[in-house]
């Protein structure tokens, strides 16, 4: 029997990490996108990152990948990743916990059913996406999960500020460029719902 399992960061993704902060959503979902793309490549899993940041400063508290591939489990999404790396670097799990600054997550995509809970519940106060359409199931051939329609508007009624449309076309580019390759796309049960 089990009793632990770890989803550990690919030593790579250290590499791409600025020093400074990251001021603007343009700074920040630039640095997501350049991790989601090399993603697939290290093999780590697929093209997606995200981001925790505080708001205000822009200081980086956490940078995540999909380690879906590497950690051999199915959870190991970029948002669940580095929620998980931000509160264990914070040492709470509730990042917006009243002695600690307005933290943001910023992610290639609109959130799958399993990542819309995790942020939902996480702390963060506001969500940063590229964007939010089909293109991303349609590009890679993920099941991205049953999502409400108004799934950005049940954010903001618990108070979660949601940004959709930061470097869009770039989110594109990478989905379609993982399209194209030869990769695993790891849906347990294939496209089905």
């Amino acid at each position: 029997m089990t009793d632990s399992f770890t989803i550990a960061l690919p030593g790579w993704v250290a590499d791409e990490l600025p020093a400074d902060p990251l001021p603007t959503d343009v700074d920040r979902m630039a640095l997501v996108h350049r991790l989601a793309a090399r993603n697939p490549v290290e093999g780590s899993g697929g093209p997606f990152a995200a981001l925790v940041v505080e708001s205000e400063t822009g200081r980086l508290v956490a940078a995540g990948v999909n380690a879906v591939l590497a950690s051999g489990l199915s959870m190991a999404h970029a948002e669940v990743v580095t929620l998980g790396l931000a509160q264990a670097r914070l040492g709470t799990w509730d990042l917006g916990a009243a002695h600690l600054p307005a933290h943001e997550l910023v992610v290639n995509w609109r959130p799958c059913a399993q990542c819309y809970g995790a942020t939902l519940w996480s702390g963060v106060r506001r969500l940063v996406v590229a964007g939010d359409g089909p293109e991303l199931e349609e590009l890679t051939g993920f099941d991205e999960g049953p999502v409400r329609d108004d799934w950005a508007a049940q954010f903001e009624q618990r108070g979660i500020a949601v940004t959709v449309g930061v470097l869009r076309d770039e989110a594109v580019a990478v989905f379609a460029e993982y399209g194209r390759g030869d990769h695993t796309v790891y849906n347990a049960r294939g496209n089905a719902g």
